[in-house]
């Protein structure tokens, strides 16, 4: 007999997302089970009633998705729920709290249309959620990776972060300062790639400050609100000539994201024991690329 397909949304938020929701939908969802302010202590129980309610066999219909604006919540119940689970006993689980991991995999996607490792990145405005996961998944490709922040000691927390994450340690991870125009000439030269990663409605990089990073071939913007992270990016270019390089805007790569998100749910549902975490979410990209 074949089952309905249940998702569990845990929220940390006040509100569940309602986007978050309409994906889960539209990516084939039967029904959507929506629960905010879930704290780890409220996880065991809710674990509980979706892996016990059907047979092991049964439990690939059933997945949980882990969303919410706070990254770390949502890293907290993701730690929850997988210690909850037991032998069989298991449903797949999606992270991707304030949509970082699949924004963050999209990037990287487009940037892998032009460059291959080991090129090097800059993730301007390295230190934030979906930065911080860019800088990541470059890493863990074999890129050289820039993390390039105003504040050059967080830089340096995200650097040491990553490279304890990825390739035991021994990843070309560097911090670099955008304080001063001479700060921001040193992390831009020679780069193979830029991808602005910054707060909405903040410009990270101006057209006269393109030129410092004139070895580049691809510019991604992340950042769909006025102004936009980097001047000169229309928020709906996808792979566009500009001077020697190609260029994506926030809503271009959104495509890919978009993407990404239903098709990351429905692999939920393929078994009961899939983690789709950024790494994996890029793997799956990367496989429906090629």
């Amino acid at each position: 007999m074949t089952l309905p397909k249940i998702l569990l949304q845990f929220d940390p938020d006040p509100h569940p997302s309602s986007f978050d929701g309409v994906v889960a939908i539209d990516a084939g969802v039967d029904h959507l089970f929506q629960y905010s302010r879930v704290t780890p202590h409220d996880v065991r129980e809710l674990v509980y009633g979706a892996i016990f309610t059907r047979s092991p066999k049964q439990l690939h219909s059933t997945a949980i998705f882990i969303g919410g604006r706070d990254v770390k919540a949502a890293e907290l119940l993701l730690d929850e729920v997988q210690k909850t689970f037991f032998g069989p006993m298991r449903v797949s689980v999606m992270l991707d709290p304030n949509g970082a991991n699949t924004t963050a995999a999209a990037a990287i996607l487009v940037v892998l249309r032009h460059i291959a490792p080991p090129g090097t990145v800059a993730v301007l405005g390295g230190t934030g959620s979906v930065g911080r996961r860019v800088a990541r998944l470059a890493a863990s490709l074999g890129f050289a990776v820039r993390v390039v922040s105003r504040s050059l000691e967080r830089a340096t927390d995200v650097c040491r972060d990553v490279a304890q994450q990825t390739a035991d340690g021994k990843t070309l991870v560097s911090p670099f300062s955008s304080e001063t125009k001479a700060d921001l000439q040193e992390a831009l030269k020679g780069v193979d790639a830029v991808v602005a990663a910054g707060a909405p409605g903040v410009e990270l990089l101006s057209q006269p400050q393109r030129d410092l990073a004139h070895s580049a071939r691809v510019f991604v913007d992340l950042n769909a609100v006025p102004p936009l992270g980097i001047d000169g990016i229309e928020v709906n270019a996808f792979d566009v000539q500009q001077a020697e390089a190609r260029v994506y805007g926030a809503i271009g790569v959104g495509g890919i994201k978009m993407m990404l998100h239903r098709t990351a749910i429905v692999e939920l549902f393929s078994s009961n024991n899939v983690i789709l975490d950024a790494e994996r979410i890029l793997a799956l990209g990367r496989t429906i690329a090629n």
